[in-house]
């Protein structure tokens, strides 16, 4: 205590403290408690169920417990849990394998979020600048309305002011520029430029995908001014857009491209992924991760990618986001509070002429959960393996939900 007194803690709160919660308030909580998930379907602690079009934000993508990795999981329960990175791991080269093998990368490195995955890009790109070409190029340009995570480098790539109030001074070396405008994008490119970072598809900026000939000219400005391609394929990748990673819509080969969500089924995993002549510039020290590829996520990973493959999940999800966009059309064409329906494969975003919270909170009591992509925008991230009979509920539920929602805001 400032005063030299010591007060001893017991561990119990004062009576002004007892309802507090022992938790930083991070997160606008909804006042729902979720117990257990099975497939497309979610209970809470009083036993309600909710049909589940959020995913835990892209991250069930083989729906709630997922068999082969739930027995996979329990079985590297039973082994071993985590060694350091000092030693060699089995589970990171099979994991490794498994992605370089079904995509244009040739090394891989395992952290354990998506901030982490695009943290590490952003240092394998200044370091191969700086360390394997020589030069002193460190900038990063990314897009307004992006998202690219928390930490502070990647909450200052982030095209959003929102994630970047009250972290000030934000670290240097990074411009954004508005989506589709070539010409800012060319004004931005310097001599300190080293990358360009961009998603396929704005997620959480609004559910934007990006048009086919800004991506083309992107490519062809990196290697116009010798610039690394960094794509975040954190919430797009493992199927989710209909493909198994979305730049593949475009006949794309990043340089970088990051991946986390989807990545675990639920386990806290992200990895970066590069081509090969970028391992010169991570060499031994360059870069770490105590809990980076540890053997249970490792598992989980494997598990992850071998069913997807299995139950060609991405060709799942472009069917089914095929389907599940023609029944909003037919249920919501011509709708005035309806602006538009947008997406890839099964995240698509339904925008709307006013504030949607009020439909998400109004859909949670009915029992079906989906989330926003800023104030307008409906996302709807259903799991890669739901049943047309499942989407067909759905959508008659969000529908009926912005129909009464358009007729109390136009009384």
């Amino acid at each position: 205590m400032g005063n030299g007194q010591e007060t001893p803690f017991n561990g119990e709160k004062g009576t002004d403290q007892a309802a507090e919660s022992s938790l930083f308030p991070t997160y606008a909580r909804y006042p729902i408690s979720l117990v257990k998930g099975e497939g497309s379907w979610l209970w809470d602690d009083k036993g309600n169920k909710y049909l589940d079009f959020m995913c835990g934000l892209a991250v069930t993508n083989l729906g709630h417990a997922p068999a082969k990795v739930k027995e996979k999981l329990k079985a590297q329960l039973d082994e071993l849990w985590h060694v350091s990175n000092l030693f060699q791991i089995p589970g990171q080269e099979k994991a490794a394998a498994l992605l370089t093998g079904n995509t244009c990368a040739d090394a891989v490195f395992f952290c354990n979020s998506g901030a982490e995955a695009n943290e590490a890009a952003i240092k394998l790109a200044r370091r191969y600048h700086q360390k394997v070409k020589g030069t002193g190029r460190h900038e990063i340009i990314t897009f307004t309305q992006s998202f690219h995570g928390r930490t502070l480098a990647t909450l200052t790539a982030t095209g959003q002011d929102k994630v970047k109030e009250g972290f000030l001074p934000l670290p240097a070396g990074f411009k954004s520029v508005p989506l589709h405008d070539l010409p800012a994008l060319e004004a931005a490119i310097s001599q300190d430029t080293a990358a360009i970072m961009m998603e396929m598809v704005q997620a959480e900026g609004g559910v934007y995908p990006v048009e086919t000939e800004f991506v083309e000219a992107v490519q062809a400005l990196c290697r116009k001014h010798g610039l690394l391609l960094i794509i975040d394929e954190v919430q797009t990748g493992m199927g989710r857009t209909g493909k198994l990673f979305a730049h593949e819509h475009y006949g794309l080969e990043p340089d970088i491209f990051t991946v986390a969500k989807g990545l675990g089924s639920g386990f806290p995993v992200g990895a970066m992924l590069g081509k090969g002549y970028l391992r010169e510039a991570f060499s031994a020290g360059s870069h770490g991760s105590t809990f980076g590829g540890t053997p249970l996520s490792m598992s989980v990973v494997a598990a992850t990618i071998e069913s997807i493959l299995e139950e060609e999940a991405p060709q799942r999800a472009a069917e089914s986001g095929h389907y599940l966009m023609k029944r909003l059309n037919e249920e919501l064409g011509g709708n005035p509070f309806v602006k538009g329906i947008r997406g890839k494969g099964l995240l698509i975003g339904i925008e709307c002429a006013g504030p949607v919270n009020d439909i998400v909170l109004e859909g949670q009591r009915r029992g079906i959960l989906f989330v926003t992509a800023g104030p307008n925008v409906i996302r709807l991230l259903p799991n890669l393996l739901v049943t047309k009979e499942e989407i067909d509920q759905a959508v008659g539920m969000i529908a009926a939900l912005i129909q009464e929602h358009a007729a109390v805001k136009q009384l």
